[in-house]
């Protein structure tokens, strides 16, 4: 097999075959005939187009946009869609001196997979998706790696047929295996788009590091491969794990594709894992399919057996199957690091009783070791174990952190404890694996240690060359386009939060802020930092709706509610001196138990409180960010909805105007909904605890003009259970995760019914006429047509007619669990409907004050 690769690189890939018989199917039980086979069935037939050339056959290009802010890092590109001046990295030989592919086809895998493969999405841009795939190997070091992994990829439009294994006929066609090439009548004909004229590549080679198979035949013809390479980016590497990234950009088409992807030189030990996976990207007209999830682990100290696992990512994968999702944004506590207290290296730190003396504890570099080995262990655990890694490399993830993703509370202790020497340590520790595992972006080169001073700094964390024996860390010096960049480190995790704006398709954006590097228990984050998101956000927005392609939904993701009940009695009772003895005898005698937290001895509770937008401390900066998104919203005529997680039960809260204005909601910028849902795996609070959140869903006054309340959602309890109370409609202490689909304006028009049988298209006439009144009292009952039958019997709940309406709006589904201990994770649907939002001058903008309240600045907030 070496002979026949070193004759193609002397003599072309059209030299005679002395290596294999010319019947490609006497050797068919070998597999690796077949895969020696395949190239040359491909040379026979005269050769292959790269992908870009196939995908790009019947695309329409678009405009060149004036403020289109591409990535600076420069990722691989798929060949046929580099830009002139690009000067990306490009596929080198360099250690393979006589120019041999170490990875091609028929090779034996050398590196051990530990953990992925993981797919992330990141942006899209001119038309072109731009994600990557992680993967963990086993070893590697500060040395060259021996073989450096390579990345295949394929893709179609989804709608194609499906081909039989081992050659057959599809629907007439004669099907060749080795290519999956399909001749006979239907030859070249794809969901009705003829691919069989489309130019090649004048020949094969290498293009911005992607191999792309473009052999020419007699004529300068032949048929589709659809096929790229990608060759791997070491990000980080020690002596027990490498990293590697394979950056991808995939041209869209003007069908929905499927994309198949291996990595044949690796070695798949986990069960269930394999080195072939597929995802999907929406066609150029649709916007993304979307999952939501949150809180996706088990807290300390839960019977995980009692729960089945993480058994609603079964109903995931089955949703998934049926319908593909197109992205899956994770809302925080993707994974649950609090066990590093309780069997990890901080047992010790936290069974200090004397909270002085746990202050002052040394973060030293031995114990930064020990740290460092349990959180990228218990990354390559959790993100390993089934049904969850089943999704990861299916579906393009979108992620932002939450408080476990470090330690439980971490950022909402009293100031004075959170800037010790441990919260600083795990913060770096975790911030490290959180970039590696969740975004795919090589980590800081240092953390921060107590034995090493240059480490310990407020502003930047100087260089320890201990933290770099025989260990590699890629310099990144450029960072990909969809980030947000805070104005300044954190002042717990020194680095930089990283917010995150992506287009989701055709008329759906998504920001994701990062509410956790530079929180405290007074602040989400630092005022600077808004300025800098807003400008950003206006930027973008502007930039979509002077395109043929507005934006008309923006989802928001705060990770935690914004719309919820509040607290503030508890957390004056938690607060007050009548705790104080009690806080004392727990110092001294234990009392109180699990009461009090193990960091600062507080009420365990009074972090998450604090942690809530809805908390006495964040009251007005919570005020700036909703008139924030109203300002935006106005001026862009952009809906937009609220997705927010952490509180482990589902509701829908929502902000709106004052009754009192009479604006339609579909001219009501202040109307955003509040998507609430957690958790996907960690348990539910008690019932009484769902209860009197209800109890305690008063209407609020935001300001003079917007009012604020859950709405009424779930009409009955999931399957035959019985979790709330019969008064409680707006609580669900249940582990759900949710759905979001556009009813495309791009579909065909399929007008569809509301639980009550009545056909509707998301019209508020209709709903008015069924409901016998033209507007609501207030938001304890329906605001618009797309709220009434919230619920089980709404068309959003029904997967037959969810997301199959043609108004633009969003379908909302939230997957509640019926019953904790069924181990598939079987569901009970709850749906409601979102509209578009139509800016009407003199109708929107009615007030109840002098001051419209979507005006407030930046300098506002202090």
């Amino acid at each position: 097999m070496a002979e026949h690769y070193r004759d193609n690189v002397a003599l072309g890939p059209d030299h005679p075959d002395n290596h294999a018989s010319a019947n490609r199917w006497r050797h068919q039980e070998s597999s690796a005939f077949r895969a020696h086979a395949a190239p040359r069935g491909a040379d026979e037939r005269g050769g292959s187009r790269d992908l870009a050339n196939f995908l790009n056959g019947d695309r329409v290009e678009p405009p060149k946009s004036a403020g289109s802010g591409g990535s600076k890092s420069k990722p691989i590109m798929l060949a046929g869609n580099a830009r002139n001046g690009d000067n990306g990295p490009t596929y080198s030989a360099q250690h393979d001196p006589i120019g041999h592919d170490k990875n091609a086809e028929g090779t034996h895998g050398t590196l051990e997979v530990k953990c992925g493969p993981l797919l992330n999405y990141r942006r899209m841009e001119n038309d072109t998706w731009f994600g990557s795939v992680l993967v963990v190997t086993k070893g590697g070091g500060l040395g060259d790696s021996p073989d450096i992994p390579e990345l295949k990829l394929r893709a179609a439009p989804a709608g194609r047929p499906p081909v039989d294994h081992v050659g057959g006929n599809v629907n007439g066609a004669n099907v060749n295996r080795a290519t999956d090439d399909i001749r006979g009548d239907n030859y070249g004909i794809v969901n009705g788009v003829d691919y069989s004229n489309f130019k090649q590549p004048e020949s094969q080679g290498h293009q911005n590091g992607v191999q792309t198979n473009g052999a020419n035949g007699p004529n300068g013809s032949g048929q589709a491969s659809g096929e790229m390479k990608v060759r791997g980016t070491k990000l980080y590497s020690d002596r027990e794990n490498t990293f590697w990234r394979f950056d991808l950009q995939v041209p869209m088409h003007q069908s929905e594709l499927k994309c198949d992807y291996e990595i044949p030189s690796l070695i798949f030990t986990s069960e269930g894992k394999r080195d072939k996976q597929s995802f999907y990207i929406p066609a150029i007209p649709e916007s993304m399919r979307i999952m939501f999830h949150s809180c996706n682990g088990f807290s300390v100290g839960t019977d995980e057996e009692a729960y089945s696992g993480a058994c609603l990512w079964n109903d995931v994968q089955r949703e998934h199957a049926k319908a593909p999702f197109h992205v899956m944004l994770g809302g925080g506590d993707q994974i649950y690091n609090d066990g590093i207290r309780v069997g990890g290296p901080l047992r010790e730190w936290t069974d200090i009783s004397n909270p002085h003396k746990r202050k002052e504890y040394p973060f030293t570099e031995s114990l930064r070791k020990r740290c460092d080995e349990y959180y990228v262990n218990n990354y390559i655990k959790w993100y390993s174990t089934e049904p969850f890694a089943g999704a990861n490399g299916q579906i393009p993830q979108l992620n932002l952190w939450d408080d476990h993703d470090i330690i439980d509370g971490f950022g909402s202790y009293v100031d004075d404890f959170m800037r010790c020497s441990v919260f600083r340590g795990i913060g770096g520790c975790a911030n490290k694996y959180y970039l590696l595992f969740q975004h795919h972006l090589a980590p800081p080169p240092s953390t921060y240690t107590t034995d090493a001073p240059q480490t310990t700094g407020h502003q930047e964390v100087g260089l320890d060359k201990r933290q770099l024996e025989n260990t590699y860390v890629l310099d990144e010096k450029t960072i990909d386009s969809s980030y947000i960049i805070g104005a300044k480190p954190g002042p717990y995790v020194v680095e930089h939060s990283r917010s995150i704006y992506a287009r989701l398709g055709a008329r759906i954006a998504f920001f994701g802020i990062d509410a956790r590097t530079e929180r405290t228990r007074k602040q989400v984050n630092y005022p600077e930092t808004y300025q800098i998101i807003f400008s950003r956000l206006r930027k973008e927005l502007a930039a979509a709706k002077a395109s043929s392609s507005p934006i008309q939904h923006l989802v928001v993701l705060l990770g935690i509610p914004i719309a919820y009940p509040r607290l503030t009695w508890l957390e004056n009772i938690f607060s007050s001196p009548i705790i104080a003895p009690i806080k004392f005898l727990h110092k001294r005698f234990g009392f109180g138990g699990g009461f009090f937290n193990h960091f600062d001895g507080s009420v365990d509770l009074l972090d998450d409180l604090d942690d809530h937008y809805t908390a006495r401390t964040h009251k007005k900066e919570r005020l700036f960010l909703i008139h924030q998104l109203q300002a935006l919203a106005s001026e862009f005529s952009a809906r937009i909805t609220i997705l927010g997680g952490d509180v482990h039960l589902a509701a829908v809260g929502r902000f709106y105007s004052n009754p009192k204005l009479q604006i339609p909601v579909d001219n009501d910028y202040r109307y955003m909904a509040n998507i609430i849902s957690s958790a996907i795996v960690n348990k539910p609070p008690p019932q009484a605890v769902a209860n009197l959140l209800a109890r305690r869903n008063k209407l609020h006054h935001l300001d003079h003009d917007t009012d604020e309340t859950l709405m009424k959602f779930f009409d009955k309890d999931p399957g035959d259970s019985n979790k709330t109370s019969s008064s409680n409609k707006v609580t669900m202490p249940s582990r759900n995760w949710a759905v979001i689909t556009e009813n495309s304006a791009g579909a065909n028009p399929t007008p569809v019914t509301n639980g009550n049988g009545a056909v509707s298209n998301g019209n508020p006439e209709d709903a008015s006429e069924r409901q016998g009144t033209s507007k609501a009292k207030d938001g304890h009952s329906w605001l618009h047509a797309g709220e009434v039958d919230a619920g089980t019997k709404h068309k959003a709940a029904d997967r037959s007619s969810h997301g199959k309406g043609a108004d633009g709006s969003l379908d909302i589904c939230i997957r509640v669990e019926k019953d904790q201990h069924d181990s598939e994770g079987k569901t009970q649907s709850y749906g409601l409907t979102i509209p578009t939002l139509k800016v009407e001058p003199g109708v929107s903008n009615k007030t109840l004050e002098k001051r419209h309240p979507a005006e407030g600045t930046v300098q506002e907030h202090h």
